[in-house]
């Protein structure tokens, strides 16, 4: 007579099972294959692990082997169109696999209630396995929504040679200008206006200041008829360079043909470089008043203040706007608000002192802006990006740019030319003289073109031969390290 089996032994049969199966599914969710070879299907098991090991062998040797490649294609909107739709058929597949191999391992005869349950902690694995794939895959799509929005171009600039866009062009000069346009101003004014000329073989960079006061300077040739002896504004100005800005904005018979939001940085552009005798390739505006935004999007930025530097007003009792705090000297981390008060307060000193600051500030933050940092804060960064930056950077030029930028953080040099007339023999804010200023501009790039002279340093007593940049040059030249600290 045939012997009946126990049903709590089919029960503890079905739950070791279980147990196995899901075990076996959390194997496979971290290697592909190890539940269908278990299973005893050995081809696709194996087909799975090679998949999985040629993926992971791939990622790998491109990780650490195209580094500059791959920051090259993570500016390029078609490979991140084609990186997006990676990304989600790998979290599609990669689901797929793990739902598969429990499907294939798991026991008969289970309790409804067990198989629920089973079935809910598998959904789980797979939420969380495939919950990192989606948040890569909405922030490429992020960063290739955000590259659109700011790196536009504008229509007017050459056709970029892709292959080799500097290939005659040994300077790029870029224009970087700081806005002041808020809720609570008409208009746009630049409270920062400096030139960025930078060698495009080995990234070295001399940055050209222009005072926001400066007035009565010679106009380019087809703008003297109107002001002949050098530009004085409209009526109700100052006649200030930062006033150039708004005055295209208001009058377009300054820049004809150019639409609104474009005139008043290209007749910025033409007019400072004129003053300096550079062709101006391209403008960055940055929204001063947004420029907090990113600053704490980055989680604040360490700078070296020098001075005790009052926020939101000055130290003059007479004066109807007192300060509402201090930024007090020393090395520490500023959030937002008060990276800007640092960037822009000028009632301590002057504006040529600021001039050194924002400099500063601009070179901290991009010493800090880390891969790390960038993307642990990628969203938010990306937010504040595309409401305070505007920029007729062309998005085909990125790669280039990308590979240039990275020479200047690998130690190419980084010079400053403030034009101040306290430094700068023959310089005058008022009616300054063309000549001298663009004399100045050959003399700062043609410093800044030399290999580095050695300087005598003391170690132990004894004289020691080091490179370095010499500090001051003949061109009026000086190490953003020696400036800021």
């Amino acid at each position: 007579m045939r012997a009946h089996q126990r049903p709590g032994r089919s029960n503890a049969g079905s739950v070791a099972g279980l147990w196995r199966a899901l075990g076996l599914t959390v194997a496979s969710a971290l290697v592909w294959g190890i539940a269908h070879i278990w299973a005893g299907r050995r081809a696709a098991g194996f087909l799975l692990m090679g998949l999985f090991a040629a993926l992971s062998g791939a990622l790998a040797v491109l990780g650490l082997g195209f580094q500059e490649e791959l920051k090259r294609i993570a500016v390029q909107r078609t490979w991140l169109n084609v990186i997006t739709i990676g990304i989600v058929l790998l979290a599609v597949f990669w689901g797929g696999v793990v739902l598969r191999s429990y499907l294939i391992l798991r026991p008969a005869g289970l309790p409804a209630a067990i198989r629920v349950t089973a079935g809910t902690l598998v959904t789980v694995l797979v939420v969380m396995l495939c919950t990192p794939l989606v948040y890569a895959a909405n922030a490429t799509y992020v960063l290739r929504d955000t590259l659109g929005s700011i790196f536009h171009g504008d229509g007017n600039g050459p056709k970029i040679n892709t292959a080799d866009p500097w290939k005659d062009k040994p300077r790029l000069n870029v224009l970087l200008l700081g806005g002041d346009g808020g809720a609570d101003r008409s208009g746009v004014r630049p409270d920062s206006m400096t030139v960025a000329s930078i060698d495009t073989h080995n990234g070295n960079t001399v940055l050209f200041s222009l005072p926001r006061s400066l007035q009565k300077f010679p106009m380019p040739a087809r703008l003297r008829t109107r002001w002949p002896a050098g530009y004085t504004g409209y009526p109700g100005d100052q006649g200030l360079l930062n006033e150039l800005y708004q005055a295209a904005e208001t009058h377009p018979e300054l820049e004809p043909g150019q639409p609104k939001g474009q005139r008043g940085p290209h007749l910025t552009e033409e007019v400072i470089g004129n003053l300096l005798g550079l062709k101006i390739d391209y403008y960055i505006l940055v929204n001063l008043d947004g420029f907090k935004d990113i600053v704490d999007a980055m989680g604040g930025v360490v700078v070296n203040v020098t001075k005790r530097l009052p926020i939101g007003g000055d130290d003059d009792p007479h004066h109807l706007r007192p300060a509402t705090g201090y930024l007090e000297p020393g090395r520490q981390r500023l959030n937002g608000e008060k990276a800007l008060w640092f960037g822009r307060s000028r009632h301590a000193d002057d504006d040529f002192h600021r001039m050194d600051r924002q400099k500063c500030l601009l070179k901290d933050i991009a010493e800090q802006a880390n891969p790390q940092k960038i993307l642990t804060r990628f969203e938010k960064l990306a937010e504040a990006a595309k409401g305070t930056v505007d920029t007729n950077i062309p998005a085909e030029l990125l790669p280039a740019l990308v590979t240039l930028s990275g020479s200047i953080k690998k130690g190419s040099s980084l010079h400053s030319i403030p034009f101040n007339p306290y430094k700068l023999t023959g310089f005058h804010v008022y009616e300054p003289e063309i000549q001298v200023m663009r004399q100045v501009t050959r003399a700062g790039i043609a410093d800044s073109e030399k290999p580095p002279t050695p300087k005598p340093t003391t170690t132990g007593g004894k004289k020691k031969t080091a490179s370095g940049t010499g500090g001051s040059s003949a061109g009026g030249s000086t190490s953003l390290k020696d400036i800021c600290g």
